[in-house]
């Protein structure tokens, strides 16, 4: 009966002020029978758990994120229940909120995304995800926020606020060493303690110890031969000791494998069990669940108290408290005017301009705008300019597919479509398909409705593009990747680091033709790009939601001024990523027992902290983890942190506030000066260089930023804090974060590869 719940209440007193403390908690445990504390702790269906209605605890329910809020699903199976009134906003996906480096609008990203969750009645949306991208093969790196650990950290934890602050708790995935979605259910990583402290679980700590996070999500894989979804030393010593995080542990769907590891190590809420997580299952399949009736009957046998069991119970009572239970909570709101335009700004601040390059007359090819496209169309003798599209991705629909971040939208912009609106004033705009690839649109009963069916050979749609490209002004190939398997999609990797479906050579026919060329890359991970040098501008548009066409638009008519910038090192190569490099990626398989071990050789060397490395530092590294793969001194196409404007910007006079500091704390001042034409936005980075170390360190590492918007001519200084944490490695012997008196350097720029200042100091 809901009145003994009530009298709890009343007996602790009701403000808001209590609603998460122990003593309430305690009060509702007391209350519980055993049948109740087992039915809170496992799934009831797809995505939901039970509450307790006698005591008038309502149903929890779950529902994937991290983009958007996916449509309600049947009770025991992925496929749509066929609601009507369940289409979303589309948020661009996590890799460009990444690249906006802007910690207020991820806060703004968060709240949206609750605010529609909240509406839509859920309780827990699943993510963030915050794994690192070690390889661009990795097929769920869009959903992740770049290689480096302090980036990724410090975007999530506003995120985080932002969606909680609605009464919606997050669960941070996939923790952790999810860095590879091929045979993920069956990787153990193998990797050192230095690189698991320094790379791949800081941002997972900074969404528990900042953030705050309610939930986390264990991980398919497993370290140390133990599924993380019941991992001991992961859950149990580190998460809940070492972190003292007090929300819970949701396993990842079909990621339990075993009642008693799950009893022990850490795991509170069991989802997606039976049979694998993907498949329907049978009669009463939620009591068959790990930590449903098995557990039950070991409890009644006598193999455990419920000392266990009550832990369990508390952490997600305080959940519920959190949650379903938690006065004033906000009542949320969908597809508003408001969240589009959320939409609208992570997309207008995560897209990279990679590449503008001038041309014969001096003048950069973006943006696009009236008067450039007025000075085109009189080179030709025209009155109205004439503008190509190329490309499947200018048509195609990517919010459906990719995985559990698959969504049903209320609309969706295409780049054609928003490129055909914003210049029909002022130029004409053609189509042109140029390549075929997957002319699929459905995924788990949600279709796109588009026939993008063609029957062109891929010789005569090349020349139809080539054609139509000789009398064109200006030629925008939207192309990249999709969200289909074996590419941007949960569950398989890339085969390939190229373009697919022959991309390369339709832009190789285009850039032929004289006419000048503006690549748009829709993709989540980078790209080989062997044609770089020979386009105009180059822009990294990700998979931007909703309002995707109307964000490209926008950028590539000058609307909005660029300023993204990259959360990973673009490669030219694959043999130029360490991992691949090493051979250190896929691993090997141990037959006997049907497990793939994934040695991370490269250690703490991802991303920018191997491009940085001199060829014979390169060799050191090579050497010392005994890989016969040649050094080479090649530097990636476009490093960490790059990104380019339609102004300029200098950075000037940049000093410490003191040149010694005993705790480690430190701040760093840099004016930023907008020396162009126009308004515009600049990431600040600060990098900390070692000089000193006893043990081997990158040459630099990120530790802070800041992104500043200046008008035209304005100067403003910029501050940058770190703290002893920044200047510390993982000690292994020691086992703790080590800082060690002597020199160091914080280099501050606006790329990896383009640092300004460096300013020295001593810890002492």
């Amino acid at each position: 009966m809901k009145l003994l719940y009530l009298a709890a209440l009343c007996c602790l007193g009701s403000t808001s002020a209590l609603a998460q403390t122990d003593e309430q908690v305690e009060a509702i445990l007391q209350q519980m029978t055993l049948n109740e504390k087992i039915a809170v702790i496992h799934a009831q269906s797809k995505f939901s758990s039970a509450g307790v209605p006698r005591l008038g605890i309502p149903t929890f329910w779950t529902d994937d994120g991290p983009h958007g809020v996916r449509p309600d699903v049947l009770w025991d199976e992925w496929e749509q229940a066929g609601c009507t009134n369940d289409s979303c906003v589309a948020f661009p996906a996590l890799t460009c909120l990444a690249a906006s480096w802007n910690t207020d609008v991820a806060r703004r990203y968060g709240q949206a995304l609750g605010e529609e969750a909240r509406y839509r009645g859920k309780d827990m949306l699943l993510g963030p995800g915050v794994n690192i991208n070690r390889t661009p093969l990795n097929g769920r790196n869009f959903e992740y926020m770049g290689e480096d650990p302090y980036l990724a950290g410090a975007l999530c934890v506003p995120y985080i606020e932002g969606l909680q602050s609605q009464g919606v708790s997050a669960c941070v995935k996939h923790f952790a060493l999810n860095n590879d979605e091929e045979n993920r259910h069956t990787v153990n990583v193998v990797v050192g303690d230095r690189a698991l402290r320094e790379i791949y679980l800081p941002a997972f700590e900074s969404a528990v110890k900042q953030g705050h996070t309610w939930g986390v999500m264990g991980a398919y894989n497993l370290y140390h031969n133990q599924h993380n979804c019941h991992n001991e030393w992961l859950l149990c010593s580190l998460l809940k000791g070492e972190w003292a995080f007090d929300g819970v542990l949701v396993s990842d769907w079909g990621g339990t494998h075993d009642t008693e590891e799950a009893v022990r190590n850490g795991l509170d809420m069991e989802f997606g069990s039976w049979t694998d997580g993907l498949t329907m299952g049978a009669t009463n399949a939620y009591d068959r669940y790990y930590l449903a009736e098995p557990y039950k009957q070991m409890l009644r046998d006598g193999r455990y108290t419920e000392q266990e069991l009550d832990e369990k119970v508390r952490r997600v009572l305080r959940l519920f408290l959190r949650t379903t239970l938690r006065e004033g909570r906000p009542a949320g709101s969908m597809c508003s005017d408001e969240h589009y335009e959320v939409a609208r700004q992570v997309a207008h601040e995560g897209i990279v301009l990679l590449r503008n390059e001038r041309g014969k007359d001096t003048q950069a090819l973006l943006p696009i705008d009236e008067s450039n496209l007025h000075r085109m169309a009189a080179q030709h003798g025209r009155e109205r300019a004439r503008v190509l599209v190329v490309g499947e991705n200018a048509i195609k629909m990517m919010t459906v597919g990719g995985g559990s971040s698959s969504l049903k939208v209320q609309h969706e912009v295409s780049p054609l479509s928003g490129l055909q609106e914003r210049l029909r004033d002022v130029a004409d705009v053609a189509y042109e398909r140029g390549y075929v690839g997957d002319v699929t649109g459905d995924y788990n009963g949600v279709s796109t409705g588009q026939d993008l069916t063609d029957s062109r050979r891929a010789e005569q749609l090349v020349a139809d593009a080539v054609r139509q490209a000789a009398d064109a002004d200006v030629v925008v190939f939207v192309g990249g990747l999709n969200k289909s398997d074996f590419q941007d999609c949960e569950g398989h990797d890339r085969k390939d680091y190229g373009l697919p479906y022959g991309q390369d050579s339709v832009i190789v026919a285009l850039a032929a033709t004289g006419t000048p060329v503006v690549v748009v890359n829709i993709s989540g991970n980078a790209v080989a790009m062997p044609w770089a040098d020979r386009v105009g501008a180059i822009v990294q548009a990700w998979y931007l939601g909703s309002e995707a066409g109307t964000a490209i638009a926008s950028v590539l008519t000058g609307d909005v001024n660029p300023s993204g910038h990259l959360p990973f090192t673009w490669f030219a190569e694959l043999t130029d990523v360490p991992a691949h490099l090493m051979q250190a990626y896929p691993g090997t398989w141990r037959e006997s027992e049907q497990i793939i071990d994934e040695q991370y050789t490269e250690g703490i060397y991802v991303g920018y902290r191997w491009a940085d490395l001199s060829k014979s530092r390169r060799a050191e590294v090579l050497r010392a983890v005994g890989s016969t793969a040649k050094a080479t001194a090649a530097q990636p196409l476009y490093a960490f942190g790059h990104g380019l404007s339609y102004t300029a910007f200098r950075l000037s006079g940049a000093r410490a506030q003191s040149n010694r500091t005993s705790d480690g704390t430190m701040t760093f001042y840099v004016t930023v000066t907008n020396t162009g034409s126009r308004s515009g936005a600049e990431t600040v980075q600060l990098y900390v260089h070692d000089v000193q170390s006893s043990v081997p360190r990158p040459e630099k590492e990120l530790k802070a930023f800041a992104k500043v918007h200046l008008d035209a001519g304005e100067s403003r200084e910029v501050a940058l804090s770190i703290d002893r944490r920044a200047l510390s490695y993982w000690d292994e012997q020691a086992g703790e974060w080590t800082a060690e008196p002597g020199r160091f350097e914080a280099q501050i720029g606006t790329a990896s590869d383009n640092i300004s200042a460096r300013v020295p100091f001593i810890l002492e």
